[in-house]
């Protein structure tokens, strides 16, 4: 199983061509296989992408003005897949498929809905339909469709019934898998482990983090804040997770974290996960 790191991890560390080419080289010092690129970190953006993306703790730094075919390929680190958003896949599905083809994957993973109600049964099953198109439309182009949750989808639609059910209903398996991501689903109290044994084969990739807490000097309360932390450092059951991930048959484990980094530097916090990474993989 390959073991990347999520590029949004890397913003503040690849500004230059030269700072770039230092982090690529920690990350394969420390055993990582590759990256997972986000195509709004691989072009340049606006202003407004940059500043929403830094308000949301995901920084995009100045990467999109980078050549990183040519950094990937001196590094010697591989592209496990490519994320991508819905908007993108649909009106320009050629383009994505080649560019991903490009950097020598068949995966495309869609990042999440913006603007959008998961709590709204019929919005989510017209979801489903045009995952299914973009799908169809992909997998005609030897490129396979992945979804990536968050916490949004066990928002419950009815009875018993959560927006993620009905993505795992009604997408249809040949033209639609998943990259599930542990984390999120902890985060929004559900059993992440009995989401993933119902995934099964659809889990083709497996986004990772820990979660527990970090004391930060004196606080007006003992009480501590939960986050992400660095694998092995929290509380998730990481090697039952990491059981039924590689019993699902996952090509991929990605390491991702936004914020809350050891030492506040990602590279440092990327090592530090590696060697848990590392010992199991």
């Amino acid at each position: 199983m390959k073991k990347a790191v999520q590029q949004i991890m890397l913003g503040t560390v690849t500004g230059s061509e030269s700072q770039a080419r230092e982090t690529l080289r920690r990350i394969k010092v420390a055993g990582y296989d590759g990256l997972e690129l986000n195509r709004f970190m691989i072009h340049p953006t606006s202003l407004m992408v940059r500043m929403m993306t830094r308000a949301a703790g995901m920084p995009t730094g100045n990467g999109g003005k980078l050549d990183w075919h040519a950094l990937l390929q001196e590094s010697g680190l591989a592209v496990v897949s490519l994320h991508a958003d819905l908007g993108s896949l649909e009106r320009e599905a050629d383009k994505v498929s080649e560019e991903a083809k490009s950097f020598g994957t068949d995966k495309v993973v869609i990042t999440g809905m913006y603007r959008f109600d998961y709590s709204d049964e019929a919005a989510v099953r017209e979801l489903a339909r045009r995952l299914n198109r973009a799908g169809e439309t992909l997998r005609a182009q030897g490129i396979g469709l992945m979804y990536h949750n968050h916490n949004v989808e066990l928002l419950q639609v009815g009875p018993g019934l959560r927006a993620y059910d009905i993505l795992l209903a009604e997408t249809d398996p040949e033209v639609v898998n998943f990259e599930f991501d542990s984390y999120w689903f902890t985060d929004g109290g559900a059993d992440a482990k009995a989401w993933m044994r119902k995934l099964g084969a659809r889990m083709k990739l497996w986004h990772v983090t820990d979660r527990g807490s970090r004391q930060k000097g004196a606080a007006m309360t003992p009480i501590l804040k939960a986050d992400s932390v660095e694998l092995g450092t929290g509380n998730m059951d990481l090697d039952g997770l990491k059981e039924i991930a590689v019993k699902n048959g996952v090509g991929a484990v990605v390491l991702e974290s936004h914020k809350n980094w050891i030492d506040s530097d990602p590279v440092k916090s990327l090592e530090l996960s590696a060697k848990w990474l590392n010992e199991r993989f």
